[in-house]
């Protein structure tokens, strides 16, 4: 058995506030491999790290993201290590992402066409007739209906799923040894989802010329991965196969969310009983109040009386 494509040791990212004073652990010490021709999936609820273990592969965080410690092999080759410009020049090529919303990532100034032929342009120096012929047969390669009229339109013109494919599209365009897609149906509705979960399954097959290896963040359907990483807030559990992952999963998080749901009642608890005394120390307060000025005035009007 060979290296893995792709292997993960003790990663961690952080954010850091713009004077220091606060460190959000958005990752924290995770390790992954994925060997050539295999599909990992990533799951976890909003929030636990997904979308930032993605974004640091590739090194496309934000300003205010560090990579605090860890090792990121790519054939070998720590990511960590490099150069931005060896890294611009590995982005697309060897590795592409697809990014959660479409939209974000399609320029509206520039038709689709010039969008999946640049990354053949600019990495294998193809003339702009020879990208466009290669964008047709992409378009074709992800089941875009009329893919010659298309390649002239705009991203606004598509609806979100050929939007998606698109994107999709633009992945491929190079054959990259590892594709990356994060989170790629959130904003499709669930007919469109089961359409392009089998679309990305299909990829791999699609693409000839080399192994590629798909790093899903978001799985809907476990028939998408080979295997399956469940992360959590402050929890990950990794498992070997996607039947052996669900079941550590389902243990620990359900654990996870009985214990906040706990949490969370107790709390509710905690308010109604502070509420419930506020308002009995207020009702009891009252009357000593009023009987206080009825004293008072009977009081004066017998002085007054004197």
């Amino acid at each position: 058995m060979g290296a893995p494509l792709l292997e993960i040791e003790n990663l961690s990212t952080h954010y850091v506030s713009a004077h220091g004073t606060r460190v959000i652990r958005a990752v924290e010490g995770v390790s992954l491999s994925l060997g050539a021709r295999e599909t990992l999936g990533i799951v976890g609820e909003s929030g636990s790290g997904k979308s930032t273990l993605a974004l640091s592969l590739v090194r496309l965080l934000p300003p205010s993201a560090r990579i605090a410690s860890g090792r990121l092999l790519f054939e070998g080759e720590d990511l960590l290590r490099k150069s931005e410009p060896e890294m611009r020049r590995l982005r697309g090529k060897r590795i592409a992402m697809i990014l959660q919303d479409p939209m974000a990532s399609l320029n509206p100034l520039f038709t689709v066409g010039d969008q999946v032929a640049e990354p053949i342009r600019v990495h294998e120096r193809a003339k702009r007739g020879a990208a466009w012929r290669r964008a047709l047969e992409l378009l074709k390669a992800v089941r875009i209906a009329s893919p010659r009229t298309r390649l002239g339109q705009y991203p606004h013109e598509m609806s979100g799923g050929m939007r998606q494919r698109i994107v999709g599209a633009i992945g491929i365009s190079c054959e990259p040894r590892l594709l990356i897609a994060d989170e790629p149906t959130t904003s499709l509705d669930l007919t469109i989802q089961a359409q392009y979960l089998n679309l990305l399954r299909d990829l791999p097959n699609a693409s000839a010329r080399c192994g590629m290896e798909a790093l899903v963040t978001s799985v809907v359907s476990p028939r998408m991965s080979g295997s399956l990483s469940a992360a959590a807030h402050d929890t990950r559990i990794c498992g070997s196969d996607i039947s052996s992952a669900l079941k550590r999963s389902r243990s620990a998080l359900s654990a996870m969310i009985w214990s906040r749901k706990a949490a969370s009642a107790e709390a509710a608890r905690s308010r109604v009983r502070t509420s419930v005394m506020a308002e009995t120390t207020a009702n009891s307060s009252t009357p000593s109040i009023r009987t206080s000025a009825t004293m008072s005035l009977r009081l004066s009007s017998e002085k007054a009386s004197m």
